[in-house]
């Protein structure tokens, strides 16, 4: 028994000791599990991914202003990071020799940079090797000066897209042009618009799968919208698809599966429609195009149907301020989902779409989202059409949300104009809780960074009568700083928890793109000139730097042929905001600018006119 007692004791002290170890682990497990919830949002490992396949060009390159056909406008480069962001220097500049609006990104291939300028459309190509950085050619394409009286708002343009050796670029009197991107050569040329119409082109051309994408803008001259894709070898006319019309026209076929009732019937795009208005009716193509290369499909939007007075035509006015799913060979819609059916306030749907792969209700889905201008952040099944969700990320007083059984936005009936009376405090204005500008999304932190607006307007519809080539609009609008008295935002917005991560409030308009690194900081421009570059967790200030003139345009990121890696952006306000100030208004009149300018009347005070590039990098 004294033999055996000492061994029992050995026997108690090591369950004891194995009890203790169980016990640890479990509560290290529950303790890890409670600190994995406690996380903050950009930290939790369910995060949203760029779609699969949806890359575009190779790393430290930049060869269309999205980035990417995911449309995420991420660059993967990381030497430029949140540590040492704050030392960016200047490291050349280029004068454009233009005053217009500089709303596009510069595109990076190889060891050349191309840039693009405002009308008229003159084209850059930058040799990147050389410490001054001279012209290796330049390419005037000459667009007729009458589409300057014609364009609606400055004559911007958007970028040029780089496949296979050639540029693509558009001009504002609607020509589509491809050039050897070695020597500046014209190698085919394409009319797409029409000027007398009241035609014009400012969006940035996507080419895919052998096609030019490219659409027209005027919608506020009582364009019939349309979408045309080109052959990329030989400029041809592939396909055209409208945006309002009958089913023919609008190339909706078989195949044309629409989620929701009310996309669904023959010939909508005439009978939701009094009388042959839809032949004025809006929806043009001037913004964002995505591509989905598995599923072999484009994403847009089409704007605001016409006239801006809604009285006068009453229905659905499909196919307008809405989002098209097609098949890029054939132009064939497979669905279409209405964001503003019978649009109240200019809400087009043209804004970015952003395709993600991301958790939905523990369900991974193809999705694709959407800061639209309706003030909505839309997370769409990008296969179906269905709306997954739309939380509101604007100040909001237009609507009251969106029925995600019909699809159908609700709205506020203190909220809709009326002829002979003005409503008041209609939020967001008629430039949205968004407008054109870009978002960027960054696979690192899940979170999309979108640069927005706070601006809220009077209305009053006024009754609109068509004339060719003129503003076709009937309303009087005055628009001014939203609840809180500051004008912009720039938002951190998380999709899967439908909730912003953080936000910076600004007091002018945003109106530039944004630009998502994998050294986890996010670059955005000022209407007063500011470029800043903020912590892409928390939203931090890490570095700004006060360039000549305001800022409309798009961010890039690239590896120069030195190793080292480049952040670019155009400093030349414009567009619609800083037609103020680039086209010389007087401020005064508070429906100048279609009411935006009594919003910025103090624009002059912060800015003045330019158009230089400004490239930057860390010091040797």
């Amino acid at each position: 028994m004294a033999q055996r007692w000492p061994k029992l004791v050995l026997l108690v002290a090591v369950g004891l000791v194995v009890a203790a170890l169980v016990a640890f682990l479990i509560i290290r497990g529950t303790g890890e599990r409670a600190a994995e919830a406690a996380r903050t949002p950009y930290e939790q490992p369910a995060l949203a991914k760029t779609a699969a396949g949806a890359g575009a060009h190779p790393a430290g390159q930049w060869y269309i202003p999205a980035g990417d056909y995911a449309s995420t406008r991420f660059s993967d480069l990381a030497d430029i990071n949140t540590q040492n962001v704050g030392q960016l220097k200047p490291a050349f500049t280029f004068d454009t020799g233009y005053l217009k609006g500089h709303e596009a990104a510069p595109l990076v291939v190889g060891s050349t940079m191309y840039l693009v300028t405002p009308y008229p459309n003159v084209v850059y190509a930058l040799d990147l090797t050389k410490p001054d950085r001279p012209v290796k050619w330049s390419f005037n394409p000459h667009p007729n000066p009458k589409s300057q009286g014609i364009a609606c708002c400055d004559v911007v343009d958007r970028g040029m897209s780089y496949d296979n050796g050639r540029l693509f670029m558009v001009t504002l009197d609607g020509q589509v042009i491809a050039l050897d991107a070695n020597s500046g050569a014209q190698v085919w040329r394409t009319p797409v618009a029409d000027i007398s119409k009241g035609e014009t082109v400012t969006m940035a051309p996507l080419v895919a799968a052998g096609k030019v994408l490219v659409g027209d803008s005027g919608g506020e001259l009582g364009v019939r919208g349309s979408l045309k894709a080109l052959d990329e070898g030989s400029g041809k006319v592939v396909w055209k698809a409208y945006s309002t019309g009958p089913d023919k026209d609008v190339l909706i076929g078989p195949n044309f599966h629409p989620y929701y009732p009310s996309d669904q019937g023959k010939d909508l795009g005439v009978k939701s429609w009094p009388g042959e208005a839809w032949k004025q009716g809006g929806g043009t193509i001037w913004g964002w195009i995505s591509y989905d290369p598995e599923l072999h499909m484009i994403y847009y939007g089409t704007s605001n149907p016409g006239p801006w007075d809604a009285e006068d035509r009453p229905g659905d006015d499909k196919w307008t301020a809405g989002i098209f799913a097609r098949d890029i060979d054939t132009g064939q819609a497979r669905w279409f989902y209405q964001t503003a059916p019978h649009d109240l306030y200019d809400h087009d749907a043209i804004n970015e779409m952003i395709l993600l792969d991301m958790p939905v209700n523990g369900t991974m889905r193809k999705v694709l989202v959407q800061p639209g201008r309706t003030g909505f952040m839309y997370v769409i099944d990008r296969v179906t059409g269905q709306v997954l969700s739309a939380d509101p990320y604007a100040s909001m007083t237009a609507y009251t949300g969106v029925d995600l059984k019909t699809g159908r936005i609700q709205h506020n009936p203190a909220e809709v104009p009326q002829s002979g009376r003005v409503t008041r405090g209609i939020c967001p204005a008629a430039p949205g809780g968004k407008d054109w500008n870009p978002s960027a999304f960054s696979p690192r932190t899940g979170l999309l960074y979108v640069p927005h607006l706070n601006l809220c307007m009077d209305h009053v519809y006024t009754g609109a009568n068509y004339i060719s080539g003129t503003p076709f609009l009937g309303v009087e609008s005055k628009m001014y700083a939203g609840p809180g008295g500051y004008r912009g935002e720039m938002t951190a917005w998380d999709p899967v928890r439908r909730k912003p991560a953080w936000q910076i409030r600004e007091n002018l308009p945003l109106w530039s793109g944004a630009l998502a690194t994998a050294g986890d900081v996010v670059f955005y421009g000022t209407l007063d000139g500011w470029f800043k570059a903020v912590d892409a967790r928390s939203g931090k200030l890490l570095w700004k730097y006060r360039t000549e003139s305001g800022i409309v345009g798009q961010p890039i990121s690239y590896r120069g042929p030195d190793g080292r890696q480049y952040i670019a952006i155009y400093s030349g306000v414009g567009g619609w905001v800083g037609g103020l100030v680039s086209g010389g208004f007087d401020p005064r009149d508070p429906t100048a600018g279609l009411g935006i300018f009594n919003a910025v009347p103090d624009l002059a005070k912060y800015t003045g006119r330019g158009g230089r590039l400004y490239v930057f990098a860390l010091p040797r």
